[in-house]
């Protein structure tokens, strides 16, 4: 590799994309910490030291680690101001910290918000003992698929170097690195035939690449104004990325799942090379799916040859690949999908004896032919099996899903949830499902239950469902979710206090509250980010039609979370939650208020018409303003990020599209139109005052004018409408501004008066 690229990598690896394009220089770490046990030979015990120095850097000094023990075992002891964790790896001595962090010290280090109001000495343990914990699964799986797309695509290792800490911090001991497969691709298929640039043509857009390593799409953006490769600096970013992430997960002692090669191959495969036999996949919300290469043939295995063996120059190897054959809507045409699934996993033991092939549970995926003919394919069924995992999607989700054991003929799996789809900002989990399940279906005779899957599509939202389900596998015996949801509001904010326990009292019976019995996993989106109609239900095309709980109720959480005292409300947890409640009381008053619209417009009153789509832009400017408080609901602060990332003002451009156009049109008019417009709506300052205002503004004026002029109401042209806002925005703020307590105050005020 050429000096000049080695030194860009190097710059890109370390820093923000858009440093490295200035040319900064490679952004050095701290010195390594050095706590107590941080020394001598034990290098785990030295990574665990340095990740509490980046998260507590004025106590990090009073923890000692020492790597002993069971992977999945951890100890905490000591005094006041020496505290000592033991464990099997850094992460699990991570999980010890995050431990005794919540349970002796009253602090929270969450993925949405923290709280770390520490005395300068720590308490010791309670009466001096000591506490172990050990996991009851050995797998800790983290992010879905789509997680990189929804939750920030354009995320430089700032972010995600917290993340991981985070992870590691609430037990995982296996993460999905996608970051850097586009790089992948790209150096593999130049091996088959294909010049450097079509294959950048033919890479998606960073926010689109989830969707293509699925094999549903390529080519992203595909207008012609556009449509542009992705340039080689954004490739060589990625790649040094997901290798700084591959690494850290190794130096925390978890494994970076990485994507495995199942057949996807850019078009005129077979034209170019001889002996290919490809099937073709059609189409997909109107993008043209990649061709699949069968997995039975040579130049599959040459060229999944070739695919490990560059991700191993690239990223290095792991002992977990994800993979997912014909999802979907994918099609086998006259391929066996058994002996397919014998292809590939075949592939995969010559790159990696011993890895294990992770699928997505999800709807009628994996097909049980898959799995049994890779459990059939070892020296018994039982082996074949512990070379599968299966991440369940749906634990929660259908009541029918009783028995994964014969669903998947006792492959390993790990029971999982998706309580948040395309990034909604929308509260809630169905948290007595997970207190009644795990455990049950852990423990009954013959189970095959391995492990947990943190699936949400999105990541950074439902900080209580992030903490409770992450203390699935180390919580012993019962989980009494009342206790539970006390002892959170105490380690949240600090201390204890009676209007804090309350709220969260009220949350855990209402959004907290749901269970699977009525088929869905995630709570209700918001109708302002619906496109306008007087019938709208929902703003995604596949969410909940109506609420899952009592708004009423729900707003007294809002009501107590006010009247917490003053001392416990500066941490940054209290203003998310405060933030989150406020936003989910406004988001829930949209489904009362729009009735009042309709019954307006079929009255033909003018007067009632006003004051009811009055009502409903004003409290649109209330939420705009409370969102605009914190840096993670600012649209403008996603777009800044894409732009970071471009070489040029054109590719800037183009990344920017590529964001925004993933959280409004999704895509194509087509896919548009099917459904996946407004998929990834969220109550974001400049979504909610931007596109989500303008069309509702837009529509209320047409129905104003057809109601006083005795007509109809014109049709409006949607996606025509979001693809123009989408594509000039406008000015978009990158910094929160406002009290988000003072606004509270407003919000409660104004839900009080519309009532």
């Amino acid at each position: 590799m050429p000096l000049a690229r080695r030194s860009l990598l190097s710059a890109l690896a370390a820093g923000s994309a858009g440093a490295a394009v200035a040319g900064a220089a490679t952004l050095a770490e701290g010195g390594p910490a050095l706590g107590a046990g941080g020394g001598g030979g034990d290098t785990g015990a030295r990574a665990a030291a340095a990740a509490t120095r980046r998260l507590l850097p004025r106590h990090w000094h009073q923890f000692s680690f020492r790597t002993e023990g069971g992977r999945d075992t951890f100890t905490v002891s000591g005094e006041a101001g020496r505290l000592r964790i033991a464990g099997g790896t850094p992460g699990t001595q991570l999980t010890g910290l995050n431990w005794y962090l919540r349970h002796v010290a009253d602090a929270d280090v969450n993925w949405a918000g923290e709280q770390l109001d520490l005395p300068r000495i720590l308490p010791g343990m309670p009466g001096g003992t000591a506490v172990t914990r050990r996991a009851g699964v050995p797998h800790r799986f983290a992010l879905n698929d789509t997680n990189e797309g929804y939750t920030g695509p354009y995320h430089d290792w700032s972010y995600w170097e917290r993340e991981l800490d985070v992870l590691a911090l609430h037990g995982y001991n296996q993460v999905l690195v996608t970051v850097g497969a586009d790089a992948l691709y790209h150096r593999v298929f130049q091996e088959f035939g294909y010049g450097e640039e079509e294959l950048r043509a033919w890479l998606p857009g960073p926010a689109h690449q989830p969707w293509w390593l699925l094999q549903n799409m390529a080519s992203f953006p595909t207008s012609a104004a556009l449509r542009e490769p992705v340039s080689t600096q954004l490739l060589d970013a990625r790649a040094a990325l997901g290798r700084r992430l591959a690494d850290r997960l190794r130096e925390l002692g978890m494994v970076p799942v990485l994507p495995g090669y199942f057949g996807t191959v850019p078009p005129g495969f077979a034209a170019r090379n001889r002996g290919a036999r490809t099937v073709p996949q059609g189409t997909w919300m109107g993008f043209d799916r990649p061709d699949w290469l069968d997995p039975r043939t040579d130049l599959f295995a040459r060229v999944a040859a070739a695919f490990y063996r560059v991700q191993g120059e690239l990223f290095g190897a792991s002992t977990h690949y994800k993979m997912d054959l014909l999802h979907e809507g994918g099609t086998a045409g006259d391929v066996p999908v058994g002996e397919a699934a014998k292809g590939v996993e075949r592939a995969l033991r010559r790159a990696r004896p011993d890895a294990v092939w992770v699928l997505l549970g999800w709807r009628h995926n994996p097909p049980r032919a898959i799995l049994d003919a890779v459990a059939s394919g070892g020296p018994d069924g039982a082996a074949g099996r512990e070379r599968l995992l299966v991440v369940d999607g749906l634990s929660d989700r259908f009541p029918t899903v009783t028995d994964r054991e014969a669903d998947w003929g006792g492959v390993p799996y790990a029971f999982g949830s998706i309580w948040n789809f395309g990034g909604h900002t929308t509260l809630g989990a169905n948290t007595p499902d997970w207190a009644r399940l795990y455990e049950s279906w852990r423990t009954k005779e013959g189970s095959a239950l391995r492990g947990i899957a943190l699936l949400p599509e999105a990541a950074d939202n439902n900080p209580a469902a992030f903490a409770l389900f992450s203390e699935l596998p180390w919580h012993e015996g019962e989980l009494d979710l009342k206790a539970w949801f006390a002892r959170w509001a105490r380690s949240r904010y600090g201390a204890y206090d009676a209007h804090a326990e309350a709220a969260w009292d009220v949350l855990r019976r209402t959004a907290y509250g749901t269970t699977r019995a009525d088929s869905w996993s995630e709570g209700a989106d918001g109708l302002f980010g619906a496109r306008p109609s007087l019938t709208a239900r929902r703003a995604a095309s596949w969410s909940p039609k109506e609420l899952r709980y009592d708004a009423h109720e729900f707003e007294r959480a809002l009501d107590e979370l006010l009247k917490v005292r003053p001392g416990l409300r500066e941490s940054s947890a209290y203003r998310r939650d405060l933030l989150d409640v406020a936003r989910q009381c406004l988001s829930n008053r949209s489904r009362a208020l729009l009735p009042r619209i309709a019954r307006a417009c079929a009255a033909r009153d003018v007067k009632a018409f006003d004051a009811a789509s009055g009502d409903w832009l004003s409290l649109m400017d209330l939420l705009e303003r409370l969102v605009g408080t914190d840096a993670r609901h600012l649209l403008g602060r996603w777009t800044a990020q894409a732009r970071a990332w471009g070489a040029d003002e054109a590719e800037r451009d183009r990344l920017q599209y590529d964001a925004l156009s993933l959280l409004t049109v999704w895509g194509t008019r087509q896919g548009a139109e099917a459904g996946l417009r407004d998929y990834a709506n969220r109550e974001w300052a400049g979504l909610v005052g931007g596109l989500y205002r303008l069309r509702w503004s837009t529509y209320f004026t047409e129905l104003r004018a057809a109601l006083t002029e005795g007509r109809a109401p014109a049709a409006v042209d949607w996606y025509a409408l979001e693809e123009r806002w989408t594509r000039a925005p406008g000015r978009l703020a990158t910094r929160p501004a406002g009290d988000v307590h003072r606004i509270a105050r407003e919000v409660r005020a104004r839900l009080r008066a519309t009532a």
